[in-house]
């Protein structure tokens, strides 16, 4: 083993515990010994290759390793910086790349299932899907955005998906949405406009009277709420967001992008703009 193999295998440790100190408040996952090691191995190869190769036939002595290492760090203090940045972007090429496989996997169950609504053009040439709790403020913070984009763009397709994570009762309201969803001739929009301004916690009575003020039953709506088709429709929403990794809410779906968290109007609109453009949320 040459002396830059053995320098390597010291790093390895010392990097992926600075590193994954240096990531304790960043969204991303944390680091591991392999994905650092890759990085190292990356860095030290061109110089190993330059050097010649020195077989050792006793292990060497921490009081000799040990300053070789510090030589070689303090010789390029930006390393560790380079290197977090090198594994951000490993990390989040390898996150789209998993989204991407698991959007193609769901694209049906996604983008053409019966159960989900839909708001502004059927017919759109993009699409827009939204995971929603009706007790999120983040939720409730972007419903202007999500007004804002249906009101500018006739071409815009919107799918809400029913992804009640917050509590009980955003599980009963979900009931509810999910049978005025179904009725014919119902402004689902003015339903859940009504759900996100309710100044109380949106439960099951918050949810009937809404559907009760436009003109649907309260008693038919409530006896209905525990069918097998309304648990499905949630349901089938809890297994595609298991898949994508989706945890949170609002979660967008735009092409093959999962935009997790209330982004605003401005961002969603430059990637349905990219979508149009070049069939991606990123034309970069």
């Amino acid at each position: 083993m040459n002396r830059l193999s053995l320098v390597l295998v010291a790093l390895v440790g010392i990097l992926a515990g600075a590193l994954g100190y240096s990531q304790l408040n960043r969204p991303e996952p944390q680091t591991d010994e392999a994905a650092v090691r890759a990085i190292v191995e990356g860095i030290l190869t061109e110089r190993e290759a330059a050097e010649p190769d020195v077989t050792e036939t006793a292990e060497i002595d921490p009081a000799v390793l040990n300053p070789m290492i510090e030589t070689y760090l303090m010789s390029d203090p930006k390393l560790l910086q380079r290197m977090s940045v090198a594994l951000d972007d490993t990390l989040r090429t390898e996150e789209q790349e998993r989204a991407q496989s698991a959007i193609a996997e769901f694209r049906s169950a996604i983008y053409d299932a019966d159960d989900h609504v839909i708001l502004g053009n059927p017919e759109g040439d993009v699409t827009l899907v939204e995971f929603f709790d009706y007790n999120c403020g983040y939720c409730r913070s972007a419903l202007p955005d999500l007004a804002t984009l249906l009101a500018e763009d006739p071409n815009l397709k919107v799918i809400l998906k029913e992804f009640p994570i917050l509590s009980a009762e955003s599980v009963d309201a979900a009931r509810v949405a999910v049978l005025v969803g179904e009725e014919e001739g119902i402004d689902y929009w003015a339903f859940h406009e009504a759900l996100f301004t309710s100044r109380a916690q949106v439960d099951k009575e918050v949810a009937l009277a809404a559907a009760a003020d436009l003109g649907l039953s309260r008693v038919s709506l409530e006896l209905r709420m525990q069918e097998p088709e309304v648990s499905e429709t949630i349901q089938n929403s809890y297994k595609i967001a298991q898949a994508l990794g989706i945890t949170g809410t609002p979660t967008y779906i735009i092409g093959n992008e999962i935009i997790p968290g209330a982004i605003g109007a401005d961002d969603l609109r430059a990637r349905i703009a990219n979508m149009r453009e070049c069939g991606k949320s990123d034309c970069g």
